[in-house]
């Protein structure tokens, strides 16, 4: 099921709340009973179109993003790195989150930034010290994000936090799929209609089993909590006034603008 978050159109009379539902087949979002996440999955009779509403970002983490750093051997390489022996984790803040159709915005004490496609694992469930064989388990499903990067503050810092944390650096989305599979499917993003970065995701170094085991041995994970990926090799700057999309088979299309630089 694709799990979307949304605010009506005025004229759809469901009022100005943000509001989750259902997308079937047919492009109408049947919509559900409070967060699925929380709550599970309540479907009403109530139903919109979805041309008559505004997606948002599917999920709003409640304490964190996780972030997979040098996943692909081959981004690891353009890095000048080599493959990480066990999983590097880095956090980025809630409050870096936007949907799709939402600008990403130029900080001014960024040089340039940079696009970064990722898979997104969202959590289901409280949980820590997760066995791989139990990780399904806590899994609620998988989404698209886009790693924004300043990738001049990243090298000067020595470390990631203020290069990754900027508001609108993470936009997620366009809905959660509960039923995602990971296994060859292709990650591509495109500037400006051009493809940047076309890779498979069988092709990361550590699994989604591995990945989730790994995080979980260090903190608990929330529901709602996120993890990305890691990105392919093909990364570089966004002209500013850009259109980036990340694309994922199964999953669909995230696309967001870039604003102008300051």
């Amino acid at each position: 099921m694709r799990v979307v978050r949304f605010t009506p159109q005025p004229d759809a009379g469901l009022g100005n709340d943000p509001l989750f539902g259902i997308l079937e087949d047919d492009d109408q979002i049947t919509i559900i009973s409070g967060d699925p996440i929380y709550h599970g999955i309540q479907k009403t009779a109530a139903r919109v179109e979805l041309a008559k509403v505004r997606l948002l970002a599917p999920v709003i983490p409640r304490s964190k993003i996780v972030c997979v750093g040098k996943n692909y051997a081959d981004h690891a390489a353009e890095m000048g790195s080599e493959v990480p022996t066990e999983p590097i984790i880095f956090l980025k803040p809630n409050t870096s989150v936007i949907g799709p159709g939402d600008t990403i915005v130029w900080p001014a004490m960024a040089p340039t930034i940079d696009y970064e496609a990722e898979l997104a694992i969202v959590i289901g469930r409280v949980c820590k010290e997760v066995p791989k064989e139990r990780v399904k388990d806590v899994i609620f499903g998988y989404t698209l994000a886009n790693d924004v990067t300043t990738r001049e503050l990243q090298k000067r810092d020595g470390q990631w936090t203020r290069a990754k944390s900027f508001d609108t650096f993470c936009p997620l989305g366009p809905w959660i799929e509960t039923e995602f599979v990971p296994g060859t499917q292709r990650i591509s993003l495109t500037v400006n209609g051009e493809i940047k970065q076309d890779a498979s995701i069988s092709q990361m170094m550590f699994g989604i089993e591995d990945i989730v085991h790994f995080v979980t041995q260090v903190m608990t994970l929330l529901p709602g909590d996120v993890i990305i990926t890691g990105t392919p090799a093909g990364i570089g700057p966004l002209p500013e006034k850009s259109t980036v999309t990340v694309s994922i088979e199964g999953l669909g299309e995230l696309t967001n603008k870039v604003s102008a630089r300051p």
